[in-house]
């Protein structure tokens, strides 16, 4: 085992990618707020994203996010509010309510890729595109093949 570099201590690796993270996310939503999306916040991401294209339940969508299916509810009613979702009957069975997203919530996914590809291409212009190129494919060597997980809202909270 090497001896640690003193100058990088291991608590600065997450530290740093959280701080990439963040850098990222609050840029995405500055843009995102002058086209159109000044509500958008980062956990909205989070849950339009497991309500999906299809709709889902309160109950599925609190699993899919790892909270509660109050603290899922409360969420969507804030996002019906903003008019990023709407609540519908299921034509599959009618005790049941779906949660789908409307027009606005598609635009808001939209422009966030449309966004989020914008916002590497900056990093590749500062870093260096082999530099981005590189950092990713190491993070996907360090990760999880299902890294993509949407229950980031209650592993954060829980």
């Amino acid at each position: 085992m090497a001896t640690p570099d003193p100058g990088r201590p291991g608590f600065l690796l997450p530290l740093l990618l959280l701080a990439g993270f963040r850098t990222l996310i609050d840029d995405l939503h500055a843009e995102l707020a002058g086209q159109g999306h000044p509500d958008l916040r980062p956990v909205h991401g989070f849950v339009l994203q497991a309500v999906g294209a299809h709709g889902t339940t309160a109950s599925e969508l609190g699993q899919r996010l790892g909270v509660s299916k109050q603290a899922a509810g409360k969420t969507v009613d804030r996002l019906v509010a903003l008019g990023y979702l709407e609540r519908a009957d299921d034509p599959a069975d009618a005790r049941r309510k779906l949660v789908r997203m409307t027009a606005k919530g598609v635009d808001g996914l939209r422009r966030s890729a449309v966004l989020f590809d914008a916002l590497r291409q900056r990093w590749a212009a500062t870093l260096g595109e082999e530099r981005v190129a590189a950092m990713e494919d190491d993070l996907r060597t360090v990760t999880p093949p299902n890294f993509f997980r949407l229950d980031v809202p209650g592993w954060f909270g829980g």
